[in-house]
């Protein structure tokens, strides 16, 4: 990653609007700029763009859309700014959570509506955090099935994908106006593009070591179950450039992880019922705090792994997730007659796992604050898996205003540089208990679409002077 000046340089093509990575951000703000007619390329280091989205649940979150309202699902962007800050406990930037809650129903109206994106409802179960039903993701629910469509949407309206193609070099002026990029072929050859306006889309940090180490410390052993490409280029050029960041501690981790295979395990078996012991046979934590913070609990236990033990209700309701499939068809989760056979099999005090069991009955009060009235107590036969945890993405990163611009610590934004998803500071606060399901793809969906308009519109004027 290298930052040049653009003095003398000789563009070998120009488009008014380049954006760097082709995952959900990068396509929804390619889609945006199409919409207003104005030319533009994802840059994308892989040769089939999917990103981080590919390895998500692909799941959206978003208030007052058309897709509630055919359920009957009362929800408004004020409910959903409440919720994130309550998660948030009230330190994400206000003006950010106001902007994506208010925008984000929209952009989901507009990619299935405009572009045919085929989101449904989630109308089964109720992600933490949220005080109403407003996850949409794709029939399949899977990250990859939305990044197919996306990319069927960018490609009928005319947004360019350029595969192979890393961004090595960035060209800008001294007052921080971006003019190009550079970018390196397979082969070692660098092609330099020349742009009006560029949107950084290249997520987070968490596939750079270093980073990790530094900002996230208790995450620096953890298995990382993001794309291997978040290298953290987009903050590094933006603090070259002379941007401001914020709440670098922040990530969405997730603790249930199958251990070995290293696939995920849906949370629904969490919500739906289910508990997390540890090697001892014992809880400790509540399940339904969150999947991210979940994460270091999890680490912190004897071998770093814990139990997910829940029922056939719970295993049911998860089968609905692709992924949890096929955790269950690579023998990940696996099923028990009792907790004798739970206890056998995974070497834990078979006193202690019913205990654990019993207290989903909710006879006592929790001493983990958790209300198990609120569903049916787990009934044999039982399914079991070890997890563990897991870094997935991180949430801090560039401050970006109302329209994605690109700001410096004064708040002045940079004259041409955008950002969204992961290479923003999304609204979890400064730490991983702040991340509220579904965080992700909100900066992505919401900030890439403003990203995308407003880009559009600065490449647009600057064409028409």
């Amino acid at each position: 990653m290298t930052i040049r000046s653009a003095d003398g340089v000789a563009f070998d093509a120009h488009l008014p609007v380049l954006i760097v990575g082709a995952g959900a951000a990068g396509h929804v703000a390619a889609l945006a700029c199409r919409d207003a007619g104005v030319e533009c390329a994802m840059l994308e280091r892989d040769a089939v763009p999917h990103g981080s989205t590919a390895l998500s649940s692909g799941l959206v979150p978003a208030a007052g859309t058309s897709i509630q309202r055919a359920k009957n699902i009362a929800d408004t962007p004020d409910l959903f700014a409440a919720d994130i800050q309550r998660k948030a406990k009230g330190e994400a930037d206000p003006l950010l959570v106001e902007t994506l809650a208010r925008t984000v129903g929209p952009a989901v109206d507009w990619l299935k509506d405009a572009h045919g994106v085929p989101f449904e409802l989630l109308d089964d179960f109720l992600y933490p955090g949220h005080s109403v039903l407003r996850m949409h993701g794709t029939p399949r629910r899977t990250g990859a099935e939305l990044m197919v469509a996306l990319g069927q949407a960018a490609e009928k309206a005319g947004a360019a994908s350029v595969t192979q193609a890393r961004v090595a070099e960035l060209y800008a002026d001294s007052d921080g106006t971006v003019r190009g990029v550079g970018i390196e072929r397979p082969d070692g050859k660098i092609e330099r593009i020349g742009c009006d306006a560029l949107v950084l889309c290249c997520n987070g940090f968490g596939g750079n070591r270093d980073m990790v180490a530094r900002f996230l410390p208790e995450m620096r052993d953890a298995l990382f179950a993001g794309h291997a490409g978040n290298r953290g280029d987009a903050i590094l050029w933006g603090e070259a450039l002379g941007a401001a960041t914020r709440h670098m501690g922040a990530y969405q981790g997730h603790g249930s992880v199958a251990t070995p295979h290293g696939m995920l395990v849906s949370w629904a078996t969490m919500m739906e019922g289910g508990i997390q012991v540890n090697a001892e046979g014992n809880r400790f934590s509540n399940e339904h705090g969150g999947y991210s913070e979940q994460s270091v609990f999890v680490l912190a236990q004897p071998g770093r792994v814990a139990f997910a033990i829940y029922d056939k209700r719970c295993h049911e309701i998860a089968a609905q997730f692709e992924e949890y499939r096929e955790a269950v068809a690579h023998g990940a989760v696996r099923e028990f007659a009792d907790a004798a056979a739970i206890a056998a099999a995974f070497g834990l005090p078979l006193g202690n796992l019913e205990q654990a069991i019993a207290q989903t009955r909710g006879e006592t009060a929790d001493p983990f604050g958790r209300d198990f009235k609120t569903k049916p107590a787990l009934q044999p036969p039982f399914h079991a898996v070890r997890v563990t945890g897991a870094l997935f993405h991180t949430q801090g990163g560039l401050v970006v205003d109302a329209s994605a611009r690109v700001c410096r610590a004064d708040a002045r934004p940079l004259p041409n540089l955008y950002a969204a998803g992961g290479a923003a500071c999304g609204v979890s606060g400064p730490a991983v208990w702040g991340y509220l399901s579904g965080n992700g793809l909100l900066s992505a969906v919401g900030l890439g679409r403003l990203a995308g308009q407003a880009a559009a519109q600065y490449a647009g004027a600057r064409r028409h002077k």
